[in-house]
């Protein structure tokens, strides 16, 4: 019977490198992870080949994290092979899980983005318009780079995806969490977000500050007023997503005084978290008069960019069409 420790892999897409970082700040528990697996691909930290991993045998990883949105030939390349490498894969953090923030480039596509990045950014000196290739010719020599993709995909959108570490960046106790199911086989059935079921709102100490009957008449941005530290947020007319998101983030944008900005997506019971933020916040504007409401809705700035900040291309809006970008 073989003693070898199962194999790990950690990759990292289209995203910050937060989720990197959540793994560095397990601190003095890594060392736990490390004596526990064989850490076979790792190449933010470690000096792992792509070959490495080709001549692997197919299965052979016992679990790989990947982290990020699929914006790239290479990356889809790359997930789609470490999804043939490996037993489970884990969707890790947001941007993997929903899209995240990469996700929001859906309501452009690539013409509109370059075009942006490299002609009219204030700060761009390009007279002569030019735009990365995915081939050049270079002293008689051919580079390549990356296809860069129209649209933004989940990584769910693209391979076979076994759970769900939601969150930007996940949280220590999750990863730890779901390390230990994965090695004492102790995990919920496939397709599980390893977090709990519930929504932000039902474990949030400023829940009960919430009137009975909350109503508000404007929405105001965090830094037009002073907020109050124990107060519910919403019930001071700021926009919190703490009524559409899932809870298990242990509150820490809440706890800086700062409203819930829906990384870890939505509860099993919903699919659309935006749409569900708009009801909710539809079901608080106290006035029947159109003008009045149509006055509010327009004091959201970038409404679309707030409520989907995490999750456009997991919602049923998808991305943008299109027929209607210029």
């Amino acid at each position: 019977m073989s003693n070898a420790k199962p194999k790990v892999a950690f990759y990292w897409c289209a995203s910050c490198g937060g989720c990197e970082e959540s793994i560095v700040d397990l601190a003095e528990d890594i060392l736990k992870v490390v004596a526990a697996v064989d850490i076979v691909f790792w190449p933010v930290a470690l000096d792992f080949k792509k070959k490495d991993v080709e001549a692997m045998p197919d299965g052979s990883i016992a679990v790989s994290f990947i982290n990020g949105a699929i914006r790239l030939s290479e990356q889809e390349e790359m997930v789609k092979m470490l999804r043939r490498k490996s037993g489970l894969v884990v969707a890790h953090g947001s941007c993997a899980h929903m899209g995240g923030i990469p996700g929001l480039g859906n309501f452009w596509n690539k013409e509109t983005i370059f075009r942006r990045a490299y002609h009219t950014t204030p700060s761009t000196d390009n007279p002569d318009k030019v735009v990365p290739l995915e081939k050049t010719v270079y002293d008689g020599k051919e580079l390549t780079l990356p296809s860069f993709f129209d649209t933004v995909y989940s990584l769910d959108q693209v391979i076979d995806v076994d759970y769900y570490l939601p969150g930007c960046a996940p949280p220590r106790d999750l990863i730890l969490n779901a390390v230990t199911a994965i090695l004492e086989g102790k995990l919920p059935p496939k397709g599980s977000v390893l977090s709990p079921n519930k929504s932000e709102c039902d474990t949030c100490d400023r829940n009960k500050t919430k009137p009975e009957k909350l109503s508000i008449k404007e929405i105001k941005r965090t830094w037009e007023i002073i907020l109050d530290p124990e107060k519910c947020f919403l019930a001071q007319g700021v926009i919190c997503m703490g009524p559409a998101t899932r809870d298990g983030c242990g509150h820490r944008c809440i706890n800086g005084n700062m409203p819930c900005r829906g990384c870890f997506g939505p509860t099993d019971q919903v699919y659309d978290q935006g749409a569900k933020f708009l009801s909710a916040l539809a079901s608080i504007l106290d006035t029947n008069d159109e003008k009045e409401m149509d006055r509010i809705v327009q004091s959201i700035v970038d409404p679309a960019g707030t409520f989907y900040r995490f999750s456009l291309p997991k919602s049923l809006l998808g991305r943008k069409r299109m027929e209607t970008i210029k």
